[in-house]
């Protein structure tokens, strides 16, 4: 498997995690439907996942800029 295409898997589960962490946060305080209690949610879980979002996004970025690196070493030594 290509590593570009491996870090741009990456990014998107990392973009994915970001957007269920973000809708879990925004969903705090909201009642529901039928009136009851809102539902609790825990503010430290959802900063890790964030943070971890965070560093996979910037590690699978860093992956994707050396592999661009390296094809363009292949182009400059085929050249």
């Amino acid at each position: 498997m290509d590593i570009s295409a491996i870090a741009l898997q990456g990014l998107d589960q990392a973009s994915a995690q970001l957007d269920a962490s973000a809708a879990q946060i925004a969903s705090a305080g909201a009642a529901s439907p039928n009136g009851s209690n809102p539902d609790v949610v825990n503010l430290s879980a959802e900063m890790v996942a964030l943070m971890s979002a965070q560093n996979s996004f910037s590690i699978n970025l860093a992956t994707l800029e050396t592999a661009d690196q390296m094809q363009q070493n292949v182009i400059d030594l085929t050249a």
